[in-house]
């Protein structure tokens, strides 16, 4: 599998957990503090070939991805659930501990968000409410389901419909989701 994008990882160990998966370049961030000059060549990779940030699905990768979409909107994102990511030990967690499919399906389920803000979003917080992903005792859990069946990653509520608007998640898609996080359920 070839990615023409440029991938934004975390560290070496992710570069090479992608390499061995796929045939693609990385940029890496050395941590969640971005360096300026770092941001710089992202910037200029996602003008020459365009850009998928993958980082962990810990506070760090969510605090580097938020940094790289402020100050370029429209950059790529793939997702891994956190149970794809501990490592064999348990002790850890990150891309470089993902199986090679693992990484390849959540690369071939890469989303370009919006940047136009004049759309409304098609789905309210209402919606979230009923379908039980906010303002209720197992919300964080459907929320953590939710994020793994549409490849969106885990979110808080509010971040939730952010990236539901920002990821243009179509209510019948939500609707689709929804009704299998509901069938788990019942099967428990």
């Amino acid at each position: 599998m070839n990615i023409r994008e440029i991938i934004v990882v975390e560290g070496k160990d992710d570069t090479t957990a992608i390499k061995r998966a796929v045939n693609a370049d990385t940029i890496e961030t050395n941590g969640s503090a971005i360096s300026e000059e770092t941001l710089r060549r992202i910037e200029h990779a996602y003008e020459k070939r365009g850009v998928i940030v993958f980082t962990d699905p810990d506070y760090p990768g969510r605090r580097i991805r938020a940094i790289i979409e402020q100050r370029i909107p429209g950059v790529k994102h793939a997702f891994l659930a956190k149970e794809k990511t501990i490592a064999k030990n348990g002790k850890g967690l990150g891309i470089e501990h993902a199986r090679d499919e693992d990484i390849r399906e959540a690369l071939k389920n890469v989303y370009t968000p919006t940047v136009d803000t004049t759309i409304e979003p098609e789905i309210t917080m209402e919606d979230l409410l009923m379908a039980r992903l906010i303002g209720h005792p197992s919300a964080k859990n459907r929320r953590m389901r939710l994020g793994e069946l549409l490849n969106i990653g885990m979110t808080n509520g509010k971040q939730l419909h952010k990236r539901l608007t920002m990821f243009q998640i179509t209510v019948e898609q939500l609707g689709k989701a929804v009704s299998q996080l509901d069938q788990e359920e019942q099967n428990v």
